[in-house]
Parts: C-alpha cells; sequence; structure tokens
C-alpha cells in the first residue's frame, strides 16, 4: 500500500487507512482539505522502519530522502561527496542523472519543483561543485520551487585552516535557503534530512545540507523517520465575512479584470465558471500563461511589457482588478486600481498597493468560494468589446508572422509552432528575446505546461528545464524555446539527452545575438556593442553528440523541420536562422 501526498497543502492520503487504492479514486475526485486535482497528488515512497539496508550515515541519508518521495538526484560526482554517491547507486528507489555542469543540476531540481509541486535534489561536491549550483538554486528561491542542495565538505578536522577546495559553505548558501545546515554526527543524520525537506516543501524553498567527507563514512544503523504526521497542511480557513465583502465589491463593478497568475495555474475549470458568472475577462501574467485555453473566450492574454493589446485595454479601463495568486513583478505592470487580492502568502496582499478585499488562502478553494457568493450577471456589451478586442488581437499576431521574410521572423517561427506541437506538450522557456516573441504570440492550451525562469529570469535555464520536464513526464512531447545565447551557456548538457535517451526537441532561435540586450541597447540610445555572437553549426553539434539537428534558413523549409523533429524519437535541435535587427 502505498501514500500519496497533496503538493497544495500537503494532506497525505494513506491507501491502507483508506482501504481503497489511489489509483482507483475517479478522475474529478479532489482533495478533501484543499480542493486540489487528483493530478496535484505526487506519490510518497515508504520504507521499512527497521530497514537493514542502511548501514552507514550516506545509506541513512538516502533512504531518508526516499522515504519521503525524493525521486531524483541531479549532479556529478567527486572526491567529496564519493560516500553520498555510492548510497545513491545502491539505493533501487532513487535515480541519479549525470550533469555536465552544476548549474545544469540546479536548474533542473528548481524546474522540477515548478512542475510537479514535489521536491528533488541536486548535489555535488565542496568548493566550486557547491558555488556552481548558485544561479540554479536562487532561481529555485525567487520562483518558490522546492529543491533539496546536498554537497560534500571537507573532513571534520581539516576545516579552518583553508584545504584544498574548502570555502565557507554555509554562509555561502545562507542568502539562498530557507533551511542550511552542516551535518557534523551521525546522530543528526534523519533528523536534520527530515526537516530539510520540511522547510523546502512548506516555505516553497532551497533546503541545503553538508555533509563532510568524513561524516559520509561513519557507520550508522538507526530508524528512518517517515513523513505521516510530520508535514503541517497548507490549507487555510478562509474568513466567510471577507468572501460576502469581497463578492459585493464584484456585483457592483461593471468592468471587472481576473488578472490570473502562476498561483492560480492548476484552477482554470474553476476560473472559467468564475469568469462566466460575472462576464469577466481572464488577463494573465507571463507565468500564469496557459491557466486557461488562450483561445478561450474570455481570455484576453497576457499583461505587461510582452503582452497583448486587448489584455492592456481591458485592465486600463477596468473598474476592479481581481487579482489572483500574482508576485506583482514590475514586468507585469499591474496598474494601481481598485482590486480584489487573492493569495496563499499574506505578505503578498497589498504589495504593491492597497486592495479593498484581501484574501488569504488556496486559491482552489478561494475561487469556488467566491463564484459562489458572487450575483450572476449578464453584460452583453461588455461580453461584445472583450470579444472584438480579442479578435483584433488575433487579427494583429496574424499580421505580423509573415513568412515572406528572410531570415525567418520570429512571430512566423511563433506561429508555425504554435500549429504543429501537441496540445499536451511540455514548452520548457529560455530567457532572451525568444521568450518575448513567445510571450506575445504563442497562444497555450490549458492542457499544455510551462515552465521558464520566471524572477531571476536567467538564460540558460530553457535546456535543463526540457531535461526535467521529460524525465517528469516521459510519454508526453517536450518543447525547449531557446536562443544561440542562452542555449550555448548550458550546451553540453544537450550530451546529458543523449545520455539518457530524453527525447527533447529543441527550437534554438538562430540570429548570432544577444537579441535582447541589442534591443534594449538601441532603447537607451546605447551604440549597438559586444552582442554580437561567434556561433557553430547548432544542427551539426547535436548530430556530433549523437543527437539529430537540421538546419532552417527559409520559410519553406521551417513546417517539414519542425515535423521531422517532432517525430524522432531522440534529442533534436532545429537551428532557425532569424535576425534580430530586423524587428
Amino acid at each position: 500500500m502505498a501514500k500519496y501526498r497533496c503538493t497544495v497543502c500537503n494532506y497525505i492520503y494513506d491507501e491502507e487507512k483508506e482501504e481503497k487504492k489511489f489509483s482507483e479514486l475517479p478522475e474529478d475526485w479532489r482533495c478533501p482539505v484543499c480542493n486540489a486535482l487528483k493530478s496535484d497528488f505526487v506519490l510518497v515512497e515508504e520504507s521499512a522502519k527497521d530497514s537493514k539496508k542502511a548501514t552507514t550515515v550516506s545509506d541513512v541519508l538516502i533512504e531518508q530522502l526516499s522515504a519521503w518521495g525524493i525521486e531524483y538526484v541531479f549532479g556529478i560526482p567527486g572526491t567529496s561527496s564519493l560516500g553520498v554517491i555510492d548510497a545513491i547507486r545502491k539505493n533501487k528507489k532513487i535515480k541519479y542523472i549525470q550533469v555536465r555542469h552544476e548549474q545544469t543540476a540546479a536548474f533542473m531540481a528548481s524546474a522540477y519543483g515548478k512542475l510537479t509541486g514535489n521536491i528533488s535534489a541536486c548535489l555535488t561536491i565542496a568548493g566550486p561543485g557547491a558555488t556552481n549550483l548558485a544561479t540554479g538554486l536562487y532561481d529555485a528561491k525567487l520562483d518558490h520551487s522546492p529543491v533539496l542542495a546536498l554537497t560534500g565538505l571537507v573532513k571534520r578536522q581539516m576545516m579552518g585552516p583553508g584545504s584544498f577546495q574548502e570555502i565557507d559553505q554555509h554562509s555561502f548558501f545562507e542568502p539562498i535557503c530557507v533551511f542550511n545546515k552542516v551535518l557534523m554526527s551521525e546522530e543528526q543524520t534523519t533528523k536534520l534530512s527530515a526537516l530539510a525537506i520540511k522547510h523546502a516543501l512548506v516555505e516553497r524553498g532551497v533546503s541545503h545540507i553538508s555533509i563532510p567527507n568524513d561524516v559520509q563514512k561513519l557507520p550508522l544503523d538507526t530508524e528512518i523517520i517517515e513523513p505521516d504526521g510530520q508535514i503541517p497542511g497548507n490549507s487555510t480557513t478562509y474568513s466567510s465575512d471577507m468572501i460576502e465583502k469581497s463578492a459585493s465589491i464584484i456585483n457592483v463593478a461593471e468592468r471587472p479584470v481576473i488578472i490570473s497568475g502562476f498561483g492560480a495555474i492548476a484552477n482554470g475549470d474553476n476560473l472559467r465558471k468564475f469568469a462566466e458568472k460575472i462576464t469577466a475577462p481572464i488577463v494573465t501574467t507571463f507565468r500564469g500563461k496557459g491557466v486557461v485555453d488562450e483561445n478561450y473566450k474570455l481570455c484576453a492574454g497576457c499583461h505587461g511589457g510582452i503582452g497583448s493589446i486587448s489584455a492592456s485595454k481591458l485592465v486600463n479601463n477596468s473598474d476592479l482588478l481581481i487579482v489572483i495568486g500574482s508576485s506583482f513583478s514590475d514586468m507585469t505592470q499591474i496598474p494601481r486600481k481598485k482590486m480584489i487580492q487573492i493569495d496563499i502568502d499574506p505578505m503578498m496582499i497589498a504589495k504593491e498597493f492597497p486592495v479593498e478585499a484581501g484574501l488569504i488562502g488556496n486559491s482552489s478553494e478561494l475561487i469556488p468560494a467566491l463564484t459562489n457568493a458572487v450575483k450572476e450577471k449578464k453584460n452583453p456589451n461588455y461580453l461584445n468589446e472583450i470579444r472584438k478586442l480579442k479578435k483584433d488581437w488575433i487579427n494583429q499576431l496574424e499580421k505580423e508572422s509573415d513568412s515572406s521574410k528572410v531570415p525567418l521572423r520570429p512571430q512566423f517561427i511563433i506561429r508555425t509552432l504554435n500549429k504543429l506541437i501537441a496540445d499536451d506538450a511540455v514548452i520548457s522557456l529560455d530567457v532572451g528575446e525568444n521568450s518575448w516573441w513567445f510571450g506575445r504570440n504563442f497562444l497555450m492550451k490549458a492542457s499544455q505546461k510551462m515552465v521558464m525562469s520566471g524572477y531571476l529570469a536567467s538564460m540558460g535555464a530553457g535546456l535543463p528545464g526540457a531535461l526535467a520536464a521529460q524525465l517528469v513526464f516521459p510519454d508526453r512531447q517536450v518543447i525547449c524555446i531557446t536562443g544561440d545565447g542562452g542555449f550555448s551557456m548550458v550546451m553540453a548538457d544537450f550530451m546529458t539527452a543523449v545520455k539518457y535517451k530524453l527525447p527533447v526537441k529543441i527550437f534554438l532561435f538562430n540570429n548570432r545575438q544577444l537579441g535582447m540586450i541589442m534591443q534594449e541597447q538601441k532603447v537607451e540610445n546605447y551604440p549597438n556593442w559586444q552582442t554580437e555572437l561567434h556561433n557553430c553549426d547548432f544542427a551539426q553539434y547535436a548530430k556530433n553528440c549523437g543527437g539529430n539537428g537540421i538546419k532552417v534558413k527559409k520559410s519553406s523549409e521551417l513546417h517539414d523541420a519542425i515535423l521531422k523533429a517532432l517525430k524522432t524519437n531522440s534529442p533534436f535541435i532545429v537551428d532557425i536562422d532569424t535576425d534580430a535587427k530586423r524587428f
């Protein structure tokens, strides 16, 4: 019998206690605590409490991680982590993925948390291995993705005098982590590892444990701490008075607009019911793309610098904003308006502006409660305005995707991808000019998923995100949309895709420029300088690595090249010529 954890509120479904297998529950079954979907649950591996396999600190540590549901460890083996590496080798429940750079390991762990709500681990050595994790871990910190970082450390007796590869790792990781400890004795092993996972899940952040080399090998025979009763629930009892207050404000609004962020990404069905009852358009943040089909009649697109004209006009002319699960990034450009806000984090309420009502709790609970409380409103004039603005925006995107230009326009590339990739594709988006065009021109479906580096906005996150996505969703099409600048930062890990037979499809916008920086120089009246890139033949590089690749120079070649990549069951790079200076 197995146990499953709700990634929204941490409720544990125990098959033995419930006397029913989780797989036998109906697909429309919901979490009894927070109303989350069945798909929001993850398997928690159980281990025998009197397991005799654990004979060293490292063995116990890895068994403890497995007992709390960690399935993947990403990293590079090295001198100061060999004890932990060998424990993973002996443990059959945890999969180790060897990467070519520690940055990729941390980005993969961050993407895994964003895609699943569950925790994975990255593992490396003391010193340079530890410092190389920093960028990916900061991505996890800022985007609230649960990650466990494990690092080797010099032997205890060597700490202090400046030993080989010794740095002050505790101080280095302190600004990044919600939990940061050094495992100094065997008695701490189960307690610290369990606490590290607990903090990462509950606080939605990065936990870190350093393990001195000598401690890893110490003998240890102890019971594993099981997760039952250890993780508090995230469900919040909302105020019925605040629901009624919010409903009364919505009832008198004539031009309400719903702004949906990443915090509501799993609540598309609830949002549609809410929007239809009050006749309100749904506008999303960039990370909120795909919460509902962007072809849906009430979806007006993204707001912000890469947003749609329809979203901007509706928000500017609104008399009430209902903001759900948004962090109010300056890139989203939410204006000061009469506002109702829903968020699970109390500190996000009124983060930028005063609100009429702030509802604290899970959007999976609060959106249905608010839907039940508001009066049904028919507003045909407003609905017609929404439809016209949306139609005008779609027509604008069609005009922009001119297929006659050489090199290819990115709008045309995005439109072609939009037509050809699977309705349930998982899209890993890199940072750069390619992300501008995706955010603006790609119309996502609710059945698709997107992962990106949100607040840190780090180039190079696209490929690691795709690798993690293919591990999580082995039977789904995984797409990486990247540029030549972002991809070249992590391109060695294309070999990781080949090694583990991860058939990721990489669509590379090759403009031989740091295109976003070039445009920013232009906007700020600086001369274009040091943005030009000297590139290799990325398609041939893919073949040299053992994958597949194809070069696209003409619009007439793009359709067939994309189809060829999608039909090939191996890692594939489509290297597409674009020109940043033409747009």
